[in-house]
């Protein structure tokens, strides 16, 4: 391990954080808010502290080093995109600021805001910037544009989503730039969309944040259900599926490669499983009289997407449903999205392997001599990644256990506490009971919003890489 390498990158990405800052900045000045003048001191902050950690020399990386920068720089970013929550006196509990931070920039999207239309537009911005920017990567961003890490892999690997990598592109800079350029695309699209479809401008601003980094922080206390507007939640739902999709396939899509999407086991489980939970939702809603058989599509459709690509947008109090309806979103929140997108959960792939490897065990019973190997588009999964896989989901397993039991001894009802403990560690952001999606974490106690901020960064960075992190020989 080299520290000093270390530190330098960190101090790299804290100016990074720095020059995003100067957005909320302008954000503030153009509305004549004094919350301009505390982004101005958290960004000042942040620079000067990025600028000492940047005095240690960089000597190059080891493999294990790509581990500390990505856990310990999500904690550090997370921890300076606090101070303007606490400067600017929306927060006057430190837990509470960095739990708002770490939600979004983890694209958890969980609040401990009561009114979030009391808050000033400078505020909002950031929040919805802190879901952009953790929904692409933070980390991976800071190298597309740090020469000092060019062509090397241990960050990328580190933070990438999914059980499998995938290059896009030969290059590290390559790709991480043409990931950049397609988030960016569309974010841009999604602005516009929303925009001429009757969301006010910066409304469409906030919400494309939140849907392209399957985040979903909002400036609307009753998110996008606040508008009452179809064409808004059809394109939101479009916007919601693509950012929960492998990017690898939304290049293929862009390439007019239909062949590659096609032949995609993941996307076509995804959409069978999407579908499945519409129409069994649907017809428990219509079938118990809730709405009629068109709204009861249209508010299953948007709930079913937004759960399972973890973004956690409403348009209706999905928590006032059946039980039957309520438990469908529970499971789909712990699957979770694609691999190589920015959804968080289990992920589709690693569903889709476990489901295989037990039908290959169970045919393996019923045929001992027989052999018959775990294919995903036609292609053998090696060994070492069922392991990982089986390895992963037993972890991911004891994490919800533990948390559960965590939050259970904090006081949190049993049903809050599975649903919090699932949305945290899948970053979906609202949960169930006292936790639904009109509701806010404030009233849990200190020692649950630690514990799921915890859950929040095992979530977004996979749980290996903290567990490298922290179990590492670090001599």
């Amino acid at each position: 391990m080299r520290p000093g390498s270390i530190f330098y990158v960190l101090g790299k990405l804290l100016q990074l954080t720095a020059f995003f800052m100067l957005f909320p900045v302008l954000i503030g000045l153009h509305y004549q808010e004094e919350d301009a003048f505390v982004f101005i001191i958290s960004m000042g902050i942040t620079a000067v502290s990025g600028f000492l950690l940047k005095l240690f020399k960089n000597r190059g990386l080891h493999y294990k080093d790509g581990f500390v920068i990505v856990t310990l720089g999500w904690l550090l970013v997370s921890l300076y995109g606090a101070f303007p929550f606490l400067l600017a006196g929306v927060f006057s509990n430190p837990v509470d600021a960095f739990f708002e931070s770490v939600s979004g920039f983890t694209t958890t999207g969980a609040t401990v805001i009561l009114s979030l239309e009391s808050l000033s537009h400078t505020i909002l911005f950031w929040r919805s910037l802190s879901n952009w920017l953790g929904g692409m990567g933070i980390i991976v961003i800071g190298m597309a544009v740090l020469p000092e890490l060019a062509g090397n892999m241990h960050l990328y690997t580190a933070e990438a989503p999914g059980p499998f990598y995938n290059k896009l592109r030969p290059k590290i800079q390559d790709t991480i730039k043409l990931f950049f350029f397609i988030y960016l695309v569309l974010t841009i699209s999604l602005i516009i969309l929303l925009w001429i479809n009757g969301m006010p401008f910066f409304d469409a601003l906030i919400h494309s944040f939140g849907t392209i980094s399957t985040g979903g922080f909002s400036s609307r206390v009753l998110s996008v259900g606040a508008y009452k507007n179809i064409l808004i939640e059809i394109i939101v739902i479009i916007y919601m599926f693509t950012g929960s999709c492998n990017f690898h396939l939304i290049y293929a899509f862009i390439k007019g490669q239909w062949k590659s999407i096609k032949r995609s086991e993941e996307v076509v489980f995804y959409l069978i499983m999407l579908l499945t939970a519409v129409s069994l939702i649907s017809y428990n809603l219509y079938n118990n009289d809730y709405y009629s058989l068109k709204n009861s599509i249209r508010y299953t459709a948007f709930q079913v997407v937004s759960i399972s690509s973890t973004t956690g947008y409403a348009n209706t109090n999905y928590d006032s449903w059946p039980s039957f309806s309520r438990w469908i979103l529970l499971v789909l929140m712990f699957i979770g999205g694609c691999s190589g997108s920015t959804a968080g959960g289990i992920k589709v792939i690693r569903v889709k392997v476990l489901l295989k490897k037990a039908l290959q065990v169970l045919y393996k019973l019923l045929h001992p001599r027989s052999i018959r190997e775990v294919k995903v588009d036609n292609l053998v999964v090696p060994e070492d990644v069922l392991s990982n896989i089986l390895g992963f989901f037993f972890i991911y397993v004891m994490v919800f256990v533990i948390a559960v039991i965590g939050l259970t001894y904090s006081g949190l009802e049993i049903l809050s506490s599975i649903s919090a403990a699932a949305s945290s560690l899948g970053n979906i952001g609202p949960g169930l009971d006292m936790l639904g999606p009109l509701n806010s974490y404030l009233p849990l106690s200190d020692f649950a919003k630690m514990l799921l901020i915890g859950c929040m960064l095992l979530g977004r960075l996979e749980i290996y890489t903290i567990l490298v992190f922290i179990f590492m020989d670090w001599r």
